[in-house]
C-alpha cells in the first residue's frame, strides 16, 4: 500500500497535464501512486498519461467519461486508488517541491486523522508570481476558519471547532485517509459545485483532524476564471449540494452552534452567486431566487441573526425586494457602461462613426444562418485553411454563401466567382456583423462582436515550433511588437473552435491562447491536398512554376525574425546552387510578411513567394530546406526530405523562444554553415536511410491527423451540425498505408513526376 494517493482529473487541461504530473513524479518523497483520470483512450490527455505511465510504474492511469464530470472522474480516481491517504489535484495545479515529504511529516506526528488540512498558492494564469490564499471564509493561506487559536500541534475533532464546516475549502486542499473515506461511502456527487457537498460531509463524518501550516498545492488561477463562475443552469445545483449537506447535518444531529456556523457558510456561497445576476440565466433568475429563499426557510436555524459584518447585498434572501434590488443594481451597471463605450467613441471621425453606426444597426438585424464571412492571413487573399475550407463547402454545403475578406491588391487571388468585401469596407461591417459563421487563420479586428449565435472558427495557420500568444510575453523583442495581449485575449473570447492537426499543438494552444473554445483535432484543411495530390498535379505546378524538367527543386522556406527590420534569406542561394550540384533548382518562399516576390535571381533561382498557395510550392519541391518554419510539419506529410538550415539556432531560441527542441529531434540531417548544407546535397545524404528514420519519427509526432479528409470533417461538423460520431474518423498516422519508398536522390538529377509522384497518392 503506497503512503499517498494523488488522483489528478484531465479534462479540459491536456496542455497543462505534463506540468501537474511531473510536479508529482518530481516528488523527493517517493511512495506513491498517481492517478490520472482521462476522458478515455483517444483524448488528449490520455496521450500525456500514457506517456508517463511508459516512463513511471508509479502511474496508473483511469478513464473517466467527461459527461461524469469533475466529481465522476475523482470517483473514479477513488475508486482504483489503493494508498492509505487520498490527494485531489487539478490537472492544471502542481505540488510544490517537498510536498509529500511535508505531509508525509505531519502525518507522522499526528498519527492517522480522517483529513490534514494543508495551505495553498494561487498562481495568475499568466505564470506570476505565486501568492497566498486567502478566499472569503478562510485564514490566510487558505485554511479554513473556525480552527482553534493558536492552531494545535496534535490532531482535534470538528466539535472542537465549530465554524469549521467545510463547505468553502476545494477537494484538493486536504489530505483524507482512505479508510475513512471508503468507510463511510463519501462521494463526490453528481452535477457541480460539487467542493461544497463533498467538504461538508468530509467534516460531518470526521472524528480527527489535523492541520499542515505549509504550501503544498499552487492553483492555477484560470483566466475565464473558475468553470462554475460561468453562466448556466449549473448554478441551480449549488442548491441541490447546499440542501445535500444541511439534511445530513440535521440528520446526525448537529450541534446547534455548529449548525448555525454551517448554515451561515452555505448560505454565503449562495448569496455570493446571487450577487452575480449574470451568472443565472435572465429567464431563470427568479426561479433561482425562489428556490433559494425555501432554502433558507426550511434550514434556517431559530434566533439566527448574519454573521457580524458580512459583506454586500442582504443575507436574508427572503426579503420580497431582494431580486429587484439585484436586478436594478445589474441594469445600472450596465447601463453605464453602454455609456462608457458611447463617451470614448465620441472623438472618432464622421466616416468612422458612421461606419460604426451601420455595423450596431446590422448587429439588431437577425443572423444570416447561410453566411460565411472567410479571412486568411490578415486579408492577403484566398489562402491557406479558410480557401481549403471554402472550396469543400462548395461541394458539401452549396446552400452557404461565401463572402471573403481581403486587403486592396490581393483581389487577384480570388478564384473566379468567389465573392468578397474589401477590409474595411462598409459591405465587410455588414457581413460580418450578419453572418452565422467566421472562419480565420488569424484574428478579425478588435470591434468585431461575438453574437449569439455566431460560430466563430481559428483555423491557425501552422504547427508551431516558436512561441505563440500569451508565451510570447517572457521574450521581450516579441512582446514589444505583438501589441497587447489583453486585446489578443479578447479576441480569443470570439472563438468557438480552433483547429490543430497535432496533439503537440493542441497543448500549445490551451497554454498560448487561454479560452472556453472546443479544440478541433481534425487536420488541417489545406494539407489535405499534400495527401490526396497525384502524379499530374505535380507535374502541372512544376510546370506553371517554371521548374526545369529532369531538376532536383529544392523549396528553401526561411521564418520571420523578431529581431530583423526586413526580409534577409540568411543563405546565398546562387552559391548553394553551384555547390551542390548542376541540376538543383531553388524555390524561394519567403516569410508571407514579404510576399512582394519578383526578387532578383539566375534561372536556378525561382521566387516563388507570391504564388497564392503554399501547398502547390511544396507539392513541387524535391526537398526542403528550412529553418524554423512551420512549414516543415506541412511538408512532411508529403515524406520528403527536409533539412533543417540551423546557422542561428541558439539568438532565435533566446528571441523569440521556442515550444520545443527543435535540433534534439529534427525532421532530418541538421547543417549549421552553407557549406554542411551544400555537402548535404552533394552527397546525396540529404535524402538517405538516417534522413528517413528522423523523418519517420517527426511525422509520427506532427503529423497525426493530417489524412486527407480534414476540410469534410470541419465542414460537417461545424457547417452542417452532423455529431461526432457521423463523421470520418481521422486515420492515424501509424494506421495508413505506408507510402512507396523515395526514389533516391542521383547526381544526374532525377524527372520531376517520377520524383515527386512517391510521395503522393495518385
Amino acid at each position: 500500500m503506497p503512503r499517498f494517493s494523488i488522483i489528478v482529473p484531465s479534462h479540459g487541461v491536456a496542455g497543462r497535464l505534463s506540468l501537474a504530473l511531473d510536479s508529482v513524479l518530481a516528488q523527493s518523497y517517493g511512495d506513491f501512486e498517481l492517478i490520472p483520470v482521462c476522458d478515455g483512450p483517444g483524448a488528449p490527455a490520455a496521450d500525456v498519461a500514457a506517456a508517463h505511465a511508459r516512463r513511471d510504474s508509479r502511474v496508473r492511469p483511469v478513464h473517466s467519461p467527461p459527461s461524469a464530470g469533475l466529481g465522476g472522474a475523482r470517483n473514479a480516481g477513488t475508486a482504483a486508488a489503493t494508498g492509505a491517504y487520498l490527494l485531489f489535484l487539478d490537472g492544471d495545479d502542481v505540488l510544490v517541491p517537498g510536498a509529500l515529504t511535508a505531509l508525509a511529516g505531519r502525518l507522522a506526528q499526528t498519527g492517522d486523522v480522517d483529513a490534514l488540512y494543508f495551505e495553498h498558492e494561487r498562481t495568475p494564469w499568466w505564470q506570476g508570481l505565486p501568492r497566498p490564499a486567502d478566499p472569503p471564509g478562510a485564514l490566510p493561506g487558505g485554511l479554513p476558519a473556525g480552527l482553534p487559536d493558536p492552531l494545535p500541534e496534535h490532531a482535534f475533532a470538528p466539535a472542537g471547532a465549530p465554524r469549521l464546516t467545510g463547505v468553502r475549502l476545494p477537494a484538493w486542499s486536504a489530505a483524507y485517509r482512505r479508510a475513512f473515506v471508503t468507510g463511510h461511502r463519501l462521494a463526490f456527487p453528481p452535477g457541480h459545485h460539487t467542493d461544497l457537498a463533498w467538504g461538508g460531509q468530509v467534516v460531518l463524518a470526521a472524528e480527527r483532524i489535523a492541520v499542515l501550516r505549509r504550501v503544498v498545492v499552487r492553483h492555477l488561477l484560470r483566466r475565464q476564471g473558475s468553470r462554475l463562475e460561468l453562466p448556466g443552469e449549473h448554478h441551480f445545483d449549488l442548491l441541490d449540494q447546499s440542501e445535500r449537506v444541511l439534511v445530513r447535518a440535521r440528520e446526525q444531529g448537529l450541534s446547534a452552534e455548529r449548525f448555525a456556523a454551517l448554515f451561515a457558510q452555505v448560505m454565503e456561497v449562495v448569496t455570493e452567486t446571487a450577487r452575480h445576476p449574470a451568472r443565472v440565466p435572465a429567464g431563470r433568475r427568479r426561479a433561482f431566487f425562489d428556490r433559494a429563499r425555501l432554502l433558507d426557510r426550511h434550514h434556517r436555524p431559530a434566533g439566527f441573526r448574519p454573521p457580524a459584518g458580512h459583506p454586500g447585498l442582504p443575507h436574508r434572501l427572503p426579503a420580497p425586494l431582494a431580486h429587484p434590488v439585484f436586478r436594478v443594481r445589474g441594469a445600472a451597471a450596465r447601463a453605464a457602461g453602454r455609456a462608457a463605450r458611447a463617451g470614448a467613441g465620441a472623438a472618432s471621425g464622421l466616416r468612422a462613426v458612421r461606419t460604426r453606426l451601420a455595423y450596431r444597426w446590422h448587429l439588431r438585424r437577425p443572423l444570416d444562418d447561410d453566411l460565411v464571412v472567410y479571412c486568411a492571413y490578415w486579408g492577403r487573399g484566398y489562402a491557406c485553411n479558410p480557401a481549403a475550407l471554402h472550396a469543400r463547402a462548395l461541394e458539401l454545403a452549396p446552400h452557404l454563401r461565401a463572402v471573403f475578406l481581403v486587403e486592396p491588391g490581393h483581389e487577384h487571388t480570388l478564384p473566379e466567382g468567389v465573392d468578397h468585401a474589401l477590409i474595411g469596407s462598409p459591405r465587410a461591417w455588414k457581413v460580418l456583423a450578419r453572418a452565422k459563421y467566421l472562419v480565420n487563420n488569424a484574428n478579425f479586428a478588435d470591434a468585431v462582436v461575438k453574437r449569439p449565435g455566431s460560430v466563430h472558427v481559428q483555423t491557425q495557420h501552422g504547427t508551431p515550433l516558436k512561441t505563440m500568444g500569451c508565451d510570447q510575453s517572457t521574450y521581450p523583442v516579441v512582446a514589444a511588437q505583438s501589441g497587447s495581449f489583453t486585446g489578443l485575449l479578447r479576441r480569443v473570447d470570439r472563438w468557438d473552435h480552433n483547429l490543430s492537426s497535432n496533439r503537440h499543438s493542441t497543448e500549445v494552444w490551451e497554454r498560448a491562447f487561454p479560452g472556453a473554445y472546443e479544440t478541433l483535432e481534425y487536420g488541417y484543411p489545406r494539407n489535405d491536398l499534400l495527401l490526396t495530390a497525384g502524379a499530374e498535379d505535380v507535374a502541372r505546378v512544376r510546370r506553371a512554376l517554371g521548374v526545369p524538367e529532369g531538376a532536383t527543386a529544392v523549396l528553401y522556406a526561411p521564418t520571420h525574425r523578431d529581431h530583423h527590420t526586413g526580409f534577409e534569406p540568411g543563405l546565398d542561394l546562387e552559391e548553394f546552387c553551384a555547390a551542390a550540384g548542376d541540376d538543383v533548382v531553388v524555390l524561394l518562399r519567403a516569410h508571407y510578411f514579404y510576399d512582394r516576390g519578383g526578387r532578383a535571381g539566375s534561372g536556378r533561382v525561382i521566387d516563388v513567394t507570391a504564388h497564392r498557395s503554399t501547398e502547390e510550392v511544396c507539392l513541387a519541391a524535391d526537398a526542403l530546406v528550412t529553418d524554423y518554419s512551420s512549414i516543415m510539419f506541412d511538408y512532411a506529410n508529403l515524406d520528403r526530405p527536409i533539412v533543417v538550415y540551423a546557422d542561428d539556432w541558439d539568438v532565435y531560441r533566446q528571441t523569440r523562444g521556442v515550444c520545443f527542441d527543435l535540433l534534439a529531434s529534427p525532421p532530418g540531417p541538421v547543417a549549421r554553415t552553407p557549406g554542411e548544407l551544400a555537402a548535404l546535397f552533394r552527397d546525396g545524404s540529404f535524402a538517405g536511410a538516417r534522413s528517413a528514420a528522423l523523418r519517420a519519427v517527426f511525422r509520427e509526432r506532427f503529423c497525426q491527423f493530417d489524412d486527407g479528409r480534414a476540410a469534410e470533417r470541419v465542414v460537417r461538423r461545424v457547417f452542417l451540425g452532423e455529431p461526432e460520431a457521423a463523421l470520418p474518423p481521422v486515420i492515424p498516422l501509424a494506421a495508413r498505408v505506408p507510402a512507396p519508398a523515395a526514389v533516391p536522390f542521383t547526381r544526374t538529377g532525377v524527372p520531376p513526376v517520377r520524383s515527386a509522384a512517391p510521395f503522393v497518392r495518385s
